[in-house]
């Protein structure tokens, strides 16, 4: 940890957040740490796009650590609903809790029913447990995967954080949590839920920025593995395949590598390693076939 706990208001300059999210081994450029300050500091919920593996999600779990917040992820699907994002009652004990109220011989309805819609027997699920838990961060991953409807509810929470439940009343966050939202962009996201946001798009990592980053993450890499995995990557993303590595598939072929003993990328061990950075079956055949490994 930092020493102390860490609030978003002690955040003065996004210089000052790069320092604090290095300190996590996240290395920012001042284009995400600008917006990751404004959305801080103005209490916007922060919108990330780009390219799988580019560390949208990564930079949630970094803002979670360095405030000392839980971070409190929904992952977003097709038909995924309000209610599996919301909370959900306890049936089985609810059920249980009838039983041994009517064994204890107990006919007072009103208050069965009183009883059995507790708070006790509410499971909160991400959205109301963010409402509740401060600080925390909520990271609102891949919105782009959720249906339109679904969308269209989570702005309505991300204005208020508000979460009216009709057998207890209302719940309101005291401290909203910092929210993150990234997109892949396998669709398009409605402008109304992006102008409640601050918006970035988070490109792939410049050359020098990669070796740092495997550098930083990797402590058993060296410079010489770090540059040539870097510069492969960079010739990847420039072969116009289906899906080419991020910096996530960037990091797990270079544990591959170093995992093996590697000191350097070898082509040899490269190819027989390439299933770390690579995910279709198309993309390792050109790869392969059109030489694109070179030697580093």
């Amino acid at each position: 940890m930092l020493g102390r706990t860490i609030r978003a208001t002690d955040i003065e300059s996004p210089a000052k957040l790069v320092e604090l999210l290095d300190r996590q081994a996240y290395l920012a450029d001042e284009g995400l740490a600008t917006a990751a300050f404004l959305a801080l500091r103005m209490g916007r919920p922060l919108f990330l796009e780009g390219e799988a593996g580019v560390g949208k999600t990564e930079l949630a779990k970094a803002l979670a650590a360095l405030l000392d917040a839980p971070l409190i992820r929904l992952q977003c699907y097709e038909g995924l609903d309000a209610a599996q994002a919301l909370y959900d009652w306890d049936f089985a004990r609810q059920l249980l809790h009838l039983k041994a109220a009517e064994a204890a011989g107990v006919t007072d309805v009103g208050r069965l029913e009183g009883e059995i819609y507790d708070r006790r027997f509410l499971i909160a699920r991400p959205l109301l447990k963010a409402v509740e838990t401060q600080p925390s961060v909520l990271l609102v991953d891949e919105i782009d995967r959720a249906d339109d409807e679904f969308e269209a509810f989570l702005l309505e929470v991300l204005s208020d954080f508000t979460i009216s439940i009709p057998e207890l009343g209302t719940v309101r966050a005291a401290t909203p949590p910092v929210v993150v939202v990234t997109s892949n962009r396998t669709r398009e996201v409605h402008d109304a839920l992006k102008r409640r946001c601050l918006y970035h798009w988070l490109e792939h990592p410049i050359f020098d920025r990669e070796v740092a980053i495997l550098l930083r993450r990797l402590p058993g890499c060296t410079e010489t593995l770090a540059t040539q995995v870097a510069r492969a990557a960079e010739r990847l993303r420039h072969a116009g395949l289906v899906k080419p590595p991020g910096v996530a598939e960037t990091l797990d072929w270079t544990e591959a590598l170093l995992t093996l003993g590697a000191t350097e990328l070898d082509p040899g061990l490269a190819a027989a390693t390439l299933g770390a950075a690579l995910k279709y079956r198309e993309d390792v055949a050109a790869v392969l076939g059109n030489g694109l490994l070179g030697h580093g």
